[in-house]
């Protein structure tokens, strides 16, 4: 048995591994007019333009309607307004928005079925624009598999970071066991390796994850609305817990989203140096203050906790979140403007699977109406998620070098933001996944 694993190593070893997105068949040009195009979100819109796109890159932007080369495809995009991909930075592409009756279907569950939930979750949330999300939250090895697959081209979707598990403490948002009868929690907690306690432990947690693909590090530093217990939303882990996950993700290179709900826990995750933090719901002055001068990003979820409260009111969630929903929904509406008119740095988020995945453009109205303009809301999403996930190079903006991650809207967004809720077209990679406001044929080869 142990030489047929040691001969599976070997070969697997030799397979060639190709770079994401690597072109595997002839070199493919295609040329697209676009009537209005928002390359750089936060400079000024171009009027008529032609983006030149090689291999699933941009290569070139000219002025004008150019006439392609021989052989290119064009893409007729002449009365649309055009921009790059939008980017969501907290999806659970494996949940499907519906917190009781995933809990009772849990044992009848596998990574399979969570697989094929998360192709039908991928490709909503690429259809609706986003062709980049971070998920933080998922199993482990379905998550990367579909990770993988839509890498390879065998699966339409967004490009997927994926955080694996959350890290928590026992008991804390993210322990699984919570809510179960002892026979089942026993049984969960014989498989389970996000869960800590004390330093020591955590940096094996995050270890644990980053061995089963987690390209960024999710860890709880307070209660959650949707844990099955009611732990409230306070801070749960340690200063020390909080430093030992941080420092421990970023020497392996990765960085790391803290969920925070509680001052006190969004306080200490900033300190122990986390790069984003994701609801930050009660914040304070001196905690703004602080995100400002760490230069710490804030993933609002602003549509997290209006579909709570929705959900909480309408008996699809558990007695114990009940009046936890509801007081996050309260809070969060004042802080996130408060964080705004400050000036913290702010970064696109929904928490989709949590709502419904492909109205994740939702949250953009939302953030308008927490005092954003049009335009700095469309470039939390798109240059200023980039850079909170250190991508900037490859996605964000519309320019060579890039990933031709395109979409378009019939009319302009910085007039009706909520016009980002009904995109007409969407390239990902130099393929087109929806045109005319319909799904395209995949191309699997």
């Amino acid at each position: 048995m142990i030489r047929s694993l040691i001969a599976a190593a070997a070969l697997m070893a030799a397979v060639p591994v190709y770079a994401q997105g690597t072109p595997t068949a002839a070199s493919k040009l295609t040329y697209i007019h676009a009537g209005t195009l928002l390359d750089r979100p936060g400079q000024k819109p171009r009027g008529n333009s032609t983006i030149i796109v090689r291999d699933g890159r941009i290569v070139e932007i000219r002025d004008g309607f150019v006439a392609p080369e021989g052989g290119a495809t064009l893409v007729d995009l002449k009365s649309a307004f055009v921009l790059p991909g939008l980017i969501d930075m907290h999806v659970h592409l494996l949940s499907e928005g519906d917190p009781l009756r995933e809990r009772m279907e849990a044992l009848t569950r596998d990574d399979g079925d969570a697989f094929i939930i998360g192709t039908q979750n991928a490709r909503r949330d690429l259809e609706a624009g986003f062709t980049t999300v971070r998920d933080l939250g998922s199993e482990p090895r379905a998550i990367r598999a579909l990770r993988d697959g839509i890498d390879r081209g065998a699966i339409a979707g967004p490009t997927v970071i994926n955080a694996g598990r959350m890290i928590s403490v026992s008991g804390g948002h993210g322990d699984s066991q919570n809510g179960l009868a002892e026979p089942w929690a026993e049984a969960v907690a014989a498989h389970q390796i996000n869960t800590c306690n004390g330093p020591d432990d955590c940096r094996r947690a995050v270890r644990a994850q980053i061995g089963l693909g987690a390209q960024v590090i999710k860890f709880a530093g307070t209660g959650g609305v949707l844990s099955n217990v009611a732990g409230g939303l306070g801070k749960q882990m340690t200063d020390d817990e909080m430093k030992a996950v941080v420092d421990t993700a970023h020497s392996f290179g990765r960085r790391v989203a803290v969920h925070s709900h509680a001052d006190e826990g969004t306080r200490a995750a900033i300190e122990a140096g986390v790069d984003t933090v994701d609801h930050g719901t009660f914040l304070t002055d001196s905690t703004i203050a602080l995100m400002k001068t760490r230069g710490t990003w804030l993933v609002p979820t602003m549509l997290a906790p209006q579909t709570a409260v929705e959900a909480a009111r309408a008996g699809k969630l558990p007695p114990a979140t009940i009046p936890k929903a509801e007081a996050a929904a309260t809070a969060a509406k004042d802080s996130h403007r408060r964080a705004i008119r400050a000036g913290v740095k702010i970064a696109f988020g929904t928490d989709t699977g949590v709502s419904r995945h492909g109205d994740n453009a939702r949250e953009f109205a939302l953030m308008v109406g927490a005092g954003m303009t049009p335009m700095a809301a469309i470039r939390a999403a798109t240059l200023d998620a980039a850079d909170a996930l250190d991508r900037k190079g490859e996605i964000g903006s519309i320019e060579p070098g890039k990933w031709a991650d395109i979409i378009a809207v019939t009319e302009s967004p910085l007039e009706e933001v909520s016009r980002l809720e009904r995109v007409d077209f969407v390239m990902r990679r130099g393929v087109v996944h929806k045109a005319g406001g319909k799904r395209q044929v995949f191309p699997l080869d």
